[in-house]
């Protein structure tokens, strides 16, 4: 039987690990926390998932939440700004999937305990970079799939790869309860409101630990308005400064959010992520090496919403890589091939993330978001891109392409 090592119980390292434990693999997975440590911690993602990651999970039977996790069924998207002249723009679209939000603290807690009931091997702490050559001595091949600690030291940045080398927003996210409906559809879409000094206000369901909630996402340009968290407030604080924001930038979303409350006292997530790709695979000298996975390797603004997705699929592809390896060793080549057959869907997801994050956006992606906010048929595909990126590289992605496309709608309303 197989000996594999899994550093890392975030989305994609217990995905893989489950999956590879239905295959009768020897599993040995290293969590930083028990489950009932993440379920009482705090909030750590927005973790939106689209219709193709959500549809991995269901394969793998680990749709646990299906019954119970809102579906959000399109996107609503408005750009305004009290010190700009002429009133907000918006425009609705439905997805064609299903979209979700489950905790992260609901989720990983119980394919935690999922892995662990069905005899999973789970061991707890972290790993020291000076740990890690005795876990590859004992394992056939090691994963790691944290994208925090010192284990992320071991995959360099690649540089031909990766577009920024700082943080290009500062962000703010609250759990919260007792959210307002405004009785039209966009009640139950995931909601963009943009402000051109401040940034971004994304408001979208989930399932918590507690039940149905709403998430407020703050995604804040440097310097700007929404870029006010060095205190890291608690919370209630946190939460009630996010609406006062709300107040003067999305007056929309302060109607909805006048009157939320955080959902528990670990309600609050502040940060700033640098986009970047790194080598996929750590040596750690004398012939041992370890292969990176998700955020371990390759890290996303969340403006898009791609983190979670990109986990799913990660470990998907490394599944599917490893069954399909059999009993030949994991070597260095073997672990480079698998990266970059990833890779390979993986990399449009990050050109798109990398695009729209961009300050200001590229010419020809504000054509084609205005011509949304004037035709269907644009908000459509606009919308529906963010579940599957590499849909974008014909057409958005691609400067020509894309006015063309736009230009086809000139003249009509």
């Amino acid at each position: 039987m197989r000996r594999i090592a899994i550093i890392g119980a975030g989305q994609a390292g217990l995905q893989l690990a489950l999956g590879l434990q239905g295959a009768h693999y020897d599993v040995t997975l290293r969590a930083e926390r028990t489950a009932q440590q993440v379920r009482e911690g705090r909030v750590t993602s927005t973790q939106l998932m689209f219709g193709p990651a959500l549809a991995l999970e269901r394969a793998a039977g680990l749709n646990l939440w299906d019954e119970r996790a809102p579906v959000m069924g399109g996107l609503e998207m408005c750009h305004g700004d009290p010190a700009e002249a002429g009133r907000p723009v918006r425009f609705t679209a439905t997805y064609d999937a299903e979209v979700r939000s489950v905790d992260q603290r609901l989720k990983l807690s119980a394919w935690l305990e999922l892995f662990a009931s069905r005899g999973g091997r789970v061991e707890y702490g972290s790993v020291a970079a000076e740990d890690a050559p005795a876990v590859v001595d004992r394992h056939d091949l090691t994963i790691v799939a944290a994208g925090r600690g010192a284990l992320a030291s071991l995959f360099g940045r690649d540089a031909a790869r990766s577009v920024y080398d700082r943080p290009q927003r500062t962000l703010a996210a609250f759990y919260a309860d007792g959210v307002m409906a405004r009785g039209d559809e966009a009640d139950g879409y995931l909601r963009v409101s943009g402000a051109t000094r401040a940034g971004d206000a994304i408001a979208l369901q989930a399932l918590t630990v507690q039940g149905p909630c709403a998430i407020l996402l703050l995604e804040a340009k440097p310097g700007g308005p929404y870029d006010c968290w060095a205190d890291r407030p608690g919370s209630r604080e946190g939460l009630r400064r996010a609406v006062e924001l709300l107040r003067e930038y999305a007056p929309w979303e302060y109607e909805r959010f006048a009157r939320a409350e955080p959902t528990d006292g670990g309600a609050a997530l502040y940060g700033a992520i640098t986009p970047v790709v790194r080598h996929a695979v750590g040596s750690l000298g004398g012939g041992r090496y370890v292969l990176g996975m998700a955020d371990a390797v390759a890290v996303n603004d969340p403006l898009t919403g791609q983190g979670a997705n990109n986990a799913a699929r990660a470990a998907d592809a490394y599944l599917g890589a490893i069954l399909k390896h059999g009993e030949r060793p994991f070597g260095e080549r073997w672990m480079r091939a698998t990266f970059e057959d990833y890779w390979e869907q993986a990399r449009h997801v990050h050109a798109f993330t990398d695009l729209m994050v961009r300050q200001p956006l590229p010419d020809h992606v504000s054509r084609v978001v205005e011509a949304a906010y004037r035709h269907p048929e644009v908000a459509h595909r606009f919308a529906n891109g963010y579940a599957d990126p590499a849909s974008c590289r014909d057409w958005l992605m691609d400067p020509e392409r894309a006015d063309a496309y736009v230009a086809r709608f000139a003249g009509s309303r």
